[in-house]
């Protein structure tokens, strides 16, 4: 005699596997057709109410179970707008046949709970002409019972390079590599897999190690048979150094220096001095001050000099980062003297600081998880409002407030001071119920008394934490690489693995081993060979974009490409309330919005179209590096670049009325703009453009036009 079919664990698997609870479909938070259940099932007691007494149980019939309508709607008996998702004599139709049958019994709470899921391979790398896998799933329960779930599990490649079959059959129609989230009930495992194809005669050819990095990059890559890009010369790895570091670039006699200099370790030697450069603290307290919302509105002028300075000061002083995030975590007091206390100014409501909190300092997005269940995480709503609960106690003293728009409530100009009340609190809406303040991820409450933020802080930043080393050696890689091993960086989960879990973890390590030293981590990836590849690929790597095969170009930031053409120029910028010679990317504030903007803004037009942020998220992903038609406006026509090739005084007057030959005023013009001299075929173009001028004013103008030319090439925009 068959089994009775158990509700919890056999009949939640076919509305997975059939797509019904589904975001798509009777999962969405209004539902569909009037028929509403639990986003993949996280609620299965609710479910079976839904299922079995709403609508006055008409959705099944005990009594004759075809007729039930969750059965004839499934098999597109009648019509259904989401179509037949199994046919009659499916497995799919036999099990729910069979549970009406017995009484469709909710067993709930009864039913030996799933413990575990294994898949079948973890990871696998295949090589063509074999394409095609076999997944297989073994779900195990507190009883001990095990049972392959293989047909019942449901799969979701994260792309379209592979195809999966309802029997977890996967072919790839591409190469490359994907991730399959392999779904039971309650339960989620990765799969991730590669394709390789067919490269006869391929030779493995790699540049010299120099460390772990190279050695866990490298041996991936010749697994993929994939060669590297050779290490790149001289004058570009100049040029990228300048550029990670301190946003700026060499100067002419900078980048001849280095270019003659034959000291073998000149490389590790330039990355320390650009490291104790005052502009190196400036760009990368750029880079925080976006994330953690250092914007005049919500701030105030004072508040966004003060807190900017803050930053720039922690990176100057070399600060260790666990150091630096429990000093923001644990600021309390006038946000004027306690600069640090800013952090919580912007942002005022406990559930947006906790999403912020875990965001910024855990590489961790919990917001699918305040209205249910994270359905690609292990957040559940209890983590997300006992997380929320412990940042309740923090309240505000607005000691003054001088809005310029008084209909604008998130403005905020004047002192305020940040203190914890002793009573605080955030409910779950789930169970209606206070939230306990509590860890992320482990079921420890928050301690600490009166400020449990300050436990928290110890917390977050202890080396055993999980997850805070990982996120910040990560943060770092990616601003170095351009792309994190975790990508998007903030986004840790098990559905979204490292495309080098390895050398993460190692990363992780030595972070924590340098005592959260930021410059140290940064002089570990700067000597790498893989920082250093070229940008040229080859034929193995040319359709490589994740596993660093070679430098991908990416577009100089906003802040990059305005300082650098003044700095071609050798002329100041017209940032409006600021004096001249500030670069921008000195400016505390970010761009003033468009309805603030007076017509003397032009640079905040140019960095908007560029991409800088309103610094409203606390994500890189604001940050925008696409390319726009306004951007090519700009670069054509702009006021502010026109403005610096024009203007009076400038470097290219002094190299119109300088007394020297035409080949050295352009050999300078190159080294200045691009970091290199000309090539032969440029030299002779430049020199025809030059020798027809006559008089030194035709002169400036023409070299105004090779300038502009340098400037608008994608050598020159293009970080490479």
């Amino acid at each position: 005699m068959a089994a009775p079919v158990s509700y919890q664990n056999e009949v939640m698997a076919v509305l997975a596997k059939a797509g019904c609870n589904m975001g798509t479909c009777h999962g969405n938070a209004n539902g569909k057709g009037g028929f509403k259940i639990s986003l993949r099932g996280e609620s299965p007691a609710e479910d079976w109410k839904v299922i079995s007494r709403n609508e006055l149980g008409r959705r099944l019939n005990l009594i004759e179970p075809d007729e039930s309508l969750l059965l004839k709607k499934a098999t597109a008996q009648i019509p259904h707008e989401g179509r037949r998702r199994f046919e009659v004599d499916s497995w799919e139709y036999r099990i729910l046949r069979q549970w009406i049958a017995e009484g469709a019994k909710n067993d709930t709470g009864q039913a030996p709970k799933l413990t575990a899921l294994e898949v079948a391979p973890t990871h696998r790398t295949l090589y063509a002409p074999d394409n095609q896998i076999q997944i297989t799933a073994k779900a195990r329960f507190a009883d001990g019972s095990e049972r392959d779930v293989t047909s019942q599990a449901v799969y979701e490649p994260s792309n379209n390079l592979l195809e999966v079959t309802a029997l977890g059959r996967g072919m790839f129609n591409k190469p490359g590599e994907t991730t399959v989230l392999v779904r039971f009930l309650n339960r989620q495992e990765p799969v991730r897999l590669a394709y390789v194809p067919e490269r006869v005669g391929f030779a493995w050819n790699p540049p010299t190690t120099q460390g772990m990095i190279d050695t866990m990059i490298f041996g991936k890559l010749k697994k993929l048979r994939i060669n590297p890009s050779p290490v790149a010369d001289d004058t570009v790895f100049m040029r990228r150094a300048y550029l990670d570091l301190i946003g700026l670039l060499p100067t002419e006699n900078e980048a001849r220096e280095f270019v003659t200099d034959t000291d073998p370790a000149k490389r590790k030697k330039l990355v320390n001095r650009l490291m104790e450069r005052e502009e190196f603290a400036e760009f990368w307290a750029l880079k925080w001050a976006d994330l953690l919302n250092v914007e005049v509105r919500t701030l105030d002028p004072k508040g966004v000099q003060l807190f900017h300075g803050w930053i720039r000061d922690r990176i100057a002083d070399n600060t260790p980062m666990d150091e630096f995030a429990r000093s923001i975590i644990s600021a309390r007091g006038s946000t004027y003297t306690n600069p640090a206390a800013n952090y919580f100014r912007a942002i005022r409501k406990p559930q947006e600081l906790a999403e912020a909190t875990a965001q910024v300092f855990l590489g961790r997005r919990l917001q699918c998880a305040q209205c249910h269940n994270h359905p690609f995480d292990r957040w559940t709503q209890g983590d997300y409002y006992d997380w929320a609960s412990a940042f309740a106690k923090i309240d505000y003293k607005v000691l003054k407030n001088i809005r310029k728009d008084g209909l604008d409530k998130h403005e905020f100009n004047g002192e305020q001071v940040i203190y914890m009340k002793t009573s605080g609190s955030v409910k779950n809406p789930k169970t209606g119920k206070t939230a306990p303040a509590r860890f992320l991820s482990v079921g420890q409450p928050v301690a600490g008394g009166d400020d449990p933020l300050r436990e928290m802080a110890k917390w977050m930043t202890a080396p055993d934490n999980p997850f805070f080393a990982r996120a910040q050696a990560n943060r770092i890689w990616f601003h170095l690489m351009g792309r994190g091993l975790v990508n998007p960086i903030d986004d840790f989960r098990p559905t979204n693995p490292a495309t080098h879990p390895v050398l993460l973890d190692l990363l992780a390590t030595e972070f924590i081993a340098s005592g959260y030293d930021l410059r140290h981590m940064i002089r570990l990836i700067t000597s790498s060979a893989t920082y250093q590849l070229a940008s040229e690929p080859n034929a193995t790597n040319a359709d490589d974009e994740i596993n660093y095969s070679h430098a991908i170009p990416r577009r100089l930031s906003a802040e990059q490409l305005l300082d650098t053409q003044a700095q071609v120029a050798d002329a100041p910028l017209p940032i409006r309330d600021h004096p001249p010679g500030t670069r921008v990317v000195q400016v505390a504030n970010t761009i003033k919005e468009k309805r603030r903007r007076s017509k003397d803004d032009i640079v905040d037009v140019v960095l908007e179209a560029f991409g800088k942020p309103q610094r409203l998220l606390n994500c890189e992903c604001e940050r925008s590096d696409e390319t726009t038609l306004a951007q090519a406006f700009q670069m054509i026509s702009g006021p502010v670049l026109n403005g610096l090739l024009t203007g009076k005084a400038n470097r290219l007057e002094r190299l119109a009325k300088a007394d020297q030959p035409a080949q050295q005023t352009l050999e300078s013009l190159y080294w200045t703009a691009l970091s290199r001299p000309p090539t032969a075929t440029e030299l002779e173009a430049g020199l025809q453009h030059l020798t027809k001028a006559e008089t030194t004013e035709a002169k400036r103008g023409r070299l105004e036009d090779i300038a502009w030319a340098l400037m608008n090439s994608k050598e020159f925009i293009l970080r490479r």
